[in-house]
């Protein structure tokens, strides 16, 4: 990697393994996934995600195989990148790191897929803010100065329901017939913006309304510039929606097995600004809408945590299959801190009643303070069915410095991670990479019939038996008190001197005054 017209130099010194001042790092990364993320997709009201990913930050890398000692090499990549994107990544350690042995497949070329060159890891309590964004940005050809990217704006971005910034770079072919190979970096950036909620009820929205900006032009750097709005029918209502300005095409893909149409604004077309200096696209009902929901998908799940009290609990996961008609596996990542311990004789799986046995089990025990519980899994779902997944655990009573700043709060335990090939309700056909990059790269499918899909369930939050810290405080409180009452006093009487004060004969004016007194016979003072 020698070549920084576009490719950030800050990620090209880490595929190129050369850090600081020439300093070369055993690092030796062929594949790199981040992801920072703000609050929780909800399946059930906003859809199937396009590019879902855990609350808190992900990270996932695959190394090269010439690396002698992947754990420091991780370790050290996670501190570069904890410095370049301002995150707390220099948390990441062997207590929530884990190497999976089913999930997370390499995305781009790969000579051999040897799991123990891949690490991944999560951390749910990771807050993403405006000093995470602003690095993200920088890392764009033109910044945040020209193009798509003058819409990211700080104040708005954030003051939305769901956020997520991603970043992923892997080795790709250079051509179709792949004598070379490119490293490719792909960011990615979701954001949802509830306009019902915050609209009084309307359902209209404007790029002016949710990023209070306008777009103006392309970035020069950049090849193509597109904007796409979905315009897909729904329930026969194509008629009902108007977009303005009129689109000068129109674009039908297969996304994640629904057909889809899209509205696009090509920010190239010199047509496009003649009639206005700016770009802002909106969209309009003809009728009022009302909240309803979005149709569910074919693969979604969630997870609770049940029980009472402090020692035992249980954590269950439902996973949904609506299809009508197929089955098809899934591949469940459990990854449980180690001070819930697991018992794994209780891992329970139910279908419709019956017990379900899954064909591929892959379970690492935790190590106190040294790694998490590691449980993989390859279920079969039916069509049309709930699968229940419970396991029980007990909770371990931490150190009393091994405990947050606010251990009320409760410790998080991170996403379980599915991974599938979906079946599709509609048939898809081959699409060419060079007519539509951007969904062919975005949503890859193996044939006409199955998409891929991952799927992250809700973090949850566990209460641990706490002592009480105030305790504590009352006696170092009581403590220091006595200790300062009757040390000082001890203190002032062993180190304190006693003089003899001699009386002293007086002043000038007292003998004035004696003298005076003498003359009228007074006693002297």
């Amino acid at each position: 990697v020698s070549h920084y017209r576009l490719f950030p130099k800050a990620l090209g010194q880490l595929v190129a393994a050369l850090g600081v001042r020439g300093l070369h790092l055993a690092l030796g990364v062929r594949e790199l996934h981040l992801a920072l993320t703000q609050g929780f997709w909800r399946t059930r009201a906003w859809g199937q995600p396009p590019l879902q990913a855990p609350a808190g930050a992900e990270l996932w890398v695959w190394f090269q195989p010439t690396v002698t000692d992947v754990d420091k090499a991780w370790k050290e990549l996670s501190n570069i990148l904890s410095g370049i994107f301002c995150a707390s990544l220099n948390f990441i350690d062997s207590t929530n790191t884990v190497t999976p042995t089913a999930s997370f497949k390499p995305l781009g070329l790969a000579n051999g897929t040897d799991h123990h060159l891949l690490r991944y890891a999560v951390l749910p309590r990771e807050v993403v803010c405006t000093e995470n964004l602003t690095p993200w940005k920088k890392l764009l050809p033109c910044g945040s100065k020209a193009g798509l990217a003058v819409l990211l704006k700080a104040e708005r971005l954030f003051h939305s329901s769901y956020h997520s910034q991603a970043v992923h770079i892997r080795p790709v072919c250079r051509d179709a017939s792949c004598l070379a190979v490119s490293w490719e970096l792909r960011q990615t950036l979701t954001v949802v913006f509830d306009t019902f909620s915050s609209g009084q009820g309307k359902k209209d929205w404007s790029l002016f309304k949710m990023f209070s900006r306008t777009l103006t032009d392309a970035c020069p750097l950049a090849s193509q510039s597109k904007v796409y709005v979905d315009i897909s029918p729904k329930n026969k209502e194509k008629e009902l929606l108007e977009v303005t300005p009129p689109p000068a095409s129109v674009h039908e893909a297969v996304v994640q097995g629904d057909k889809r149409t899209y509205a696009v604004y090509d920010l190239m077309s010199p047509s496009l600004f003649n009639t206005s200096r700016s770009l802002n696209v909106q969209l309009k009902w003809k009728r009022p809408q009302d909240s309803s929901e979005l149709p569910t998908p074919v693969l979604h799940a969630q997870r609770y945590v049940s029980g009472y009290g402090l020692q035992t609990g249980e954590i269950s996961t439902l996973i949904y299959n609506t299809h009508p008609y197929r089955a098809f596996p899934v591949i469940l990542l459990e990854t449980v801190p180690w001070y819930l311990r697991l018992y794994v004789h209780t891992l329970t799986i139910i279908t419709k009643g019956k017990e379900n046995k899954p064909s591929y089990i892959h379970y690492q025990p935790a190590q106190d303070r040294r790694r998490p519980h590691l449980l993989e899994m390859l279920i079969q779902l039916p069509a049309n069915s709930v699968t229940k997944i419970t396991i029980q655990f007990e909770r371990a009573l931490l150190k009393w410095t091994e405990y947050t700043p606010d251990p009320n709060h409760g410790f998080y335990v991170s996403s379980s991670v599915l991974s599938a090939l979906v079946p599709s309700v509609i048939a898809m056909k081959d699409v060419d990479v060079e007519q539509s990059p951007l969904f062919t790269s975005l949503f890859p499918y193996s044939d006409g019939s199955s998409y891929f899909v991952r799927l992250y369930t809700e973090p949850l939050l566990v209460n641990l038996p706490t002592p009480d810290f105030s305790m504590p405080y009352n006696v170092i409180c009581l403590t220091c008190t006595v200790v300062a009452v009757c040390y000082g006093s001890f203190y002032n009487l062993l180190t304190r001197t006693f003089h003899v004060e001699e009386p002293s004969r007086g002043g000038l004016a007292k003998r004035l005054a004696n003298i005076i007194r003498k003359f009228r016979g007074v006693p002297p003072l």
